[in-house]
Parts: structure tokens; C-alpha cells; sequence
């Protein structure tokens, strides 16, 4: 049953058009263009989001990722209603606060000062209430020496500082952040997922687009997943990251799978005893590789969850013969916990340091235990590593 209540937000068969960009004004561009409307097939639009349905009740949580050009930004611009929608329905419900980009909400030839009471003015809040937060504002962003200062000689971090201090102490009922967060130093980061947190358990409904996506599963209940405007997968947001971690090996596998060099004929990993892979157990990585000649390389595997980072990585150095041949590693207490994981290979010639295999993920398992311990809300967990460990409270 959909909600009125502050903070909600509505978004039911959404879809958004741009004019396509024009081609050169060539004369023969001219006759192609006059030949389709004649015959009625001229297109001069693409579509950006298709079928849009998402609802996020008050003091929800969801995260849009998706690669660039799926339509993230532009359906948070539709939501802060600097931008609508061609066709279906988009409703918002109380005071929005959004970052946007770099500039979002301040202009650049008013002060920071004066920025802050206008941005608090539009959103309704009489000048008192602003005042009441001002200082709280100005320490959160640490430009207490330049708040009287021109916005336009601030630095781009200097900006993305106050934009986001003021969207996130204004009281809103809905907060709105796009990927501008990555522009400002790992302590501000970590500052802003700190107060996005605040904000959240307030009863603040976030959305939050990044490809940070440690830092979306930081900070967000749910996801959704846009590629080539539409919705690809939606749900909580350890199953939509699965997805979309998943998404991303195949792609770089697919990529790399026709270059030239030695070839993986066949991956496995699974417990020393043969079984599953299991955390904090033993387990062995099979590998069998074809070279065209026989060398002598640096061979470098590592495991990640989605994306060319790996949690870690491991180095052998050996010769190697021409043809078929087994590669085998005994990964001692796998430090990983119960996911699906994928395998990376590289190798490098010992000798010239060439690319005999470039660095992508070959195969793909399972591995069988504990399920990873979320962190406190706003605490980014880079690597899902898994540690053993005894507690006692004396």
C-alpha cells in the first residue's frame, strides 16, 4: 500500500528520453535526416530509463548502482525534480536535500554563509532554524576560515564539504547523494558515511549512487541495479552486489578470453580432502594451463568478490614446459567466509616481464561456512576476510 507519509518516495512506470546528439550539418546528413521522416522512421531520441518502479518507504535506504550511462544520476535528478520524467509517475513526500555534483546546491559567486542560508531558505526553514545549525554546519565541513570567502575560489573538496554539510544538517526528510562523495580524502569519506548513518537512524530516507560498492553495502538496506536504462535486479543489497559482482567477472572474462598466450584448459578449487571449500579450512586451487612453448614465468593467482581487487594474492615463480600441464596451489586456512568467489591468474616471463596471461578471473567457486559479519552501520569492509577468534569478558 503505497505511503504519503514524509519521506516516502513513489517512482511507478517511469521512463525519460533525451534528443539524440546532433551529427554534422553535412548536406548528405540532411537528406538521411528528411529520408527517415518522410518515411516515418526518424528517431532524434534515445531513451535513458525504461519502466522504472521503485518505492522506498519513510526512512529507507537504497543504493543504484550500475555502470556509467545506466541512468543513476538521472533518476535522482527526476527525484530532486531538476529534471522529469517523459512518461509515468515519480512523488516525493517533505523536504529533499541532494548532492548531486560537485556544485550541488551552492552557488559559486555567493558565500559559503550566504550559501548556507539559502540552501536552508529553499528548503523552508526560517532563518532562526538555520542559524541553529550553522556552526554545526560549518564545523562538519572544516571552512570555518573561509565560510566568508566566494564559493568559486573554494576547492573542489572545499565544495563537496559544505554541499554535503548542508544537505545533511538541514533536518530533511529525504537525502539524495550521487558519486560526488569520491572527490573528497578517505577521513571524509568515512566522516560522511559516519553522518549518513545519523541521519538514516533519524528517520532520514537516503538514496545513494556510487561505484563505491563497499560503500553502498556500508550505508544501505536495499539496491537496485540499472544497466541500459532499465532495472536489472532489485532486492537487499548483499543480493543485488552478488549479482552485479558477478556481472562484472563475466564481462572481463569475455573480454579477455580470445588474447593469445598460455590458455586455462581447466579451473577447481575444493577442500584439501576433496570436498567443498570451507573458511578457515584447507583447500587447493587446480589449475590446467597450455602453453605454445615452454618459459619460465611468475605466476601470480588471487580471490575476489567482483571485482579486478583482489582480497588477496599469492606469487610463484617457476619454469613450465610446452603443452599441457598442472598447476597446483595449497591455500592454507582460507581466509574467506561462505560466498561465491572467483579464481584470477596472471603470468608474467621471468625473463622480459611480457604478458604470457593478463591478469582476469579464469573460474569461479563456492566456499562453505560462516556467513560474513556486517559491520556497524556507515563502517566500509573493503575485503570480506575471515578470522577466527576466541572472546572473553573477565
Amino acid at each position: 500500500m503505497p505511503t504519503s507519509a514524509d519521506g516516502s518516495i513513489q517512482v511507478e512506470h517511469l521512463w525519460k528520453r533525451f534528443r539524440a546528439d546532433r551529427g554534422r550539418p553535412t548536406l548528405n546528413d540532411q537528406l538521411v535526416k528528411i529520408g527517415k521522416r518522410v518515411t516515418g522512421k526518424e528517431r532524434d531520441f534515445r531513451w535513458v530509463l525504461k519502466e522504472i518502479n521503485m518505492e522506498v518507504p519513510p526512512g529507507g535506504t537504497m543504493g543504484l548502482i550500475g555502470i556509467n550511462g545506466s541512468g543513476k544520476s538521472t533518476l535522482l535528478k527526476i527525484i530532486n525534480q531538476t529534471m522529469y520524467q517523459t512518461a509515468g509517475r515519480c512523488q516525493t513526500y517533505g523536504r529533499i536535500g541532494a548532492l548531486l555534483e560537485v556544485r550541488g546546491g551552492i552557488h559559486p559567486l555567493l558565500t559559503g554563509r550566504e550559501n548556507i542560508y539559502m540552501y536552508g531558505t529553499i528548503l523552508g526553514l526560517s532563518r532562526k532554524q538555520i542559524s541553529a545549525r550553522f556552526d554545526t554546519i560549518v564545523d562538519f565541513a572544516e571552512v570555518g576560515d573561509a565560510i566568508d570567502r566566494q564559493v568559486k575560489y573554494f576547492s573542489s573538496g572545499m565544495q563537496v564539504r559544505l554541499g554535503f554539510s548542508i544537505a545533511a544538517h538541514l533536518d530533511v526528510d529525504i537525502l539524495l547523494i550521487d558519486e560526488v562523495l569520491a572527490v573528497g580524502d578517505a577521513n571524509f569519506q568515512q566522516k560522511c558515511l559516519r553522518r549518513i548513518s545519523e541521519v538514516v537512524a533519524g528517520g532520514t530516507t537516503l538514496l545513494f549512487v556510487s561505484h563505491d560498492l563497499a560503500a553502498v553495502e556500508a550505508t544501505c538496506e536495499n539496491a537496485m541495479w540499472l544497466t541500459e536504462a532499465v532495472v536489472r535486479a532489485a532486492g537487499t543489497t548483499r543480493e543485488v552486489l552478488a549479482q552485479y559482482r558477478g556481472s562484472i567477472e563475466e564481462h572481463a572474462a569475455l573480454v579477455s578470453s580470445d588474447e593469445p598466450g598460455v590458455r586455462v584448459l581447466k579451473v577447481e578449487v575444493e577442500g584439501a580432502d576433496g570436498g567443498p571449500a570451507t573458511s578457515a579450512q584447507d583447500a587447493v586451487a587446480h589449475l590446467v594451463l597450455s602453453a605454445p612453448k615452454a618459459g619460465k614465468a611468475k605466476f601470480v593467482i588471487g580471490v575476489s568478490q567482483g571485482t579486478a581487487m583482489p582480497i588477496f594474492v599469492l606469487r610463484h615463480e617457476r619454469a613450465f614446459p610446452a603443452g599441457d600441464f598442472d598447476l597446483r596451489c595449497a591455500l592454507e586456512n582460507l581466509p574467506v567466509p561462505q560466498g561465491h568467489y572467483s579464481l584470477w591468474l596472471a603470468m608474467y616471463d621471468s625473463d622480459d616481464q611480457s604478458n604470457l596471461h593478463s591478469w582476469r578471473p579464469v573460474g569461479s567457486f563456492d566456499v562453505h561456512g560462516p556467513v560474513a559479519v556486517r559491520p556497524p552501520q556507515g563502517v566500509m569492509v573493503l575485503s570480506p576476510v575471515y578470522v577466527n577468534a576466541t572472546w572473553d569478558l573477565s
